[in-house]
């Protein structure tokens, strides 16, 4: 199987999205087949919001569909950046809860996407380590290999914050 990038041992998702939850997906902007022939993941109207981490053009989503977007890298975030992920995951709980569809992505669908669920997961309830542990089940293993980003989680996104705050502030 095809790897992300050149000399990387991640694999390409199998799946453009996969579904977490009822109503809840988590995907990327490509995807490998059972062939190893990498495809492009287009979100058309299948979802009634999607949330992308990573923008790429004309990958979707079609007319119609809200569309929030929120760039941030797959490495250390800012406190600024960990309170945007907290504002995208309220926005897909909120969704959630009065029963619309959400996908939430970005480049491959595993680290940054995976942060975002996991926090909507806890906001409808979850416990952290158990909302990691199905994003596995459910997307990939390889899912939330980003260490920083399992440790915001299990830590707190308010608290993390803070932390990476003061960070900042010296």
């Amino acid at each position: 199987m095809k790897t992300r990038h050149k000399g990387g041992d991640t694999p390409e998702p199998s799946a453009p999205w996969n579904k977490i939850t009822p109503r809840l997906w988590m995907g990327g902007h490509h995807w490998a087949d059972a062939l190893g022939q990498c495809h492009a993941a287009v979100v058309c109207t299948e979802f009634g919001l999607v949330i992308s981490l990573f923008a790429r053009p004309d990958h979707g989503p079609g007319p119609g569909v809200e569309h929030l977007v929120a760039e941030i890298p797959d490495g250390p975030l800012t406190a600024e950046q960990i309170q945007t992920v907290q504002q995208l995951a309220h926005a897909a709980a909120h969704a959630v809860r009065h029963e619309r569809t959400v996908l939430v992505r970005c480049n491959a669908g595993y680290n940054r996407s995976g942060l975002v669920v996991a926090q909507t997961l806890i906001e409808l309830g979850r416990p952290a380590t158990a909302a990691i542990q199905l994003i596995r089940e459910r997307r990939s293993s390889w899912a939330l290999n980003n260490r920083t980003f399992e440790e915001y989680l299990t830590t707190g996104l308010d608290v993390a914050s803070l932390l990476v705050g003061l960070d900042t502030a010296t």
